[in-house]
């Protein structure tokens, strides 16, 4: 899960898939991680406002905390779902050869809603929260559905 600072979508969208991959029982199949296109937050907790409304839904952040996407990335895990054009952009540049087709926006695997990107609510207020985590629980079922065959059968 890839957003600018790694300290709003990003950890939020780490959060919720990794509570539904547990609540599958797929922890030991399903690694989940996070990381930002830019290093302004290294080290940092998740914003505490993401955390509030992520808490509100029974998901804890405060263990994250903010890293920087690295070209191993995209060695490392099978997928790097990023939370808007932006950002696709800056992860692009860190692809290697040969791993592009690894790279997609989280709102690819929306069922419910029709948006393109995950908008970044760290200038705004609650609402932009609740609304990216609207997105982001969405778009984490239906990742869910479509890793779920393959994570079975290992």
């Amino acid at each position: 899960m890839v957003c600018m600072g790694n300290i709003c979508r990003s950890p939020s969208a780490q959060g919720v898939l990794e509570q539904r991959v547990r609540a599958a029982g797929l922890s030991q199949r399903i690694e989940v991680d996070s990381a930002g296109t830019h290093d302004g937050h290294l080290g940092a907790p998740p914003d505490p406002r993401a955390q509030r409304h992520a808490a509100q839904r029974g998901i804890d952040l405060s263990a994250y905390r903010a890293r920087q996407l690295s070209r191993q990335d995209f060695i490392d895990f099978d997928l790097v779902l990023v939370m808007d054009a932006d950002n696709e952009r800056l992860a692009r540049t860190l692809c290697p050869s040969g791993q592009g087709h690894k790279l997609h926006r989280l709102t690819d695997f929306c069922t419910r809603h029709a948006a393109t990107e995950v908008p970044d609510p760290y200038y705004g207020g609650a609402a932009g929260f609740e609304a990216a985590l609207d997105l982001i629980e969405d778009a984490c079922t239906g990742l869910l559905a479509a890793l779920r065959p393959s994570a079975a059968l290992g």
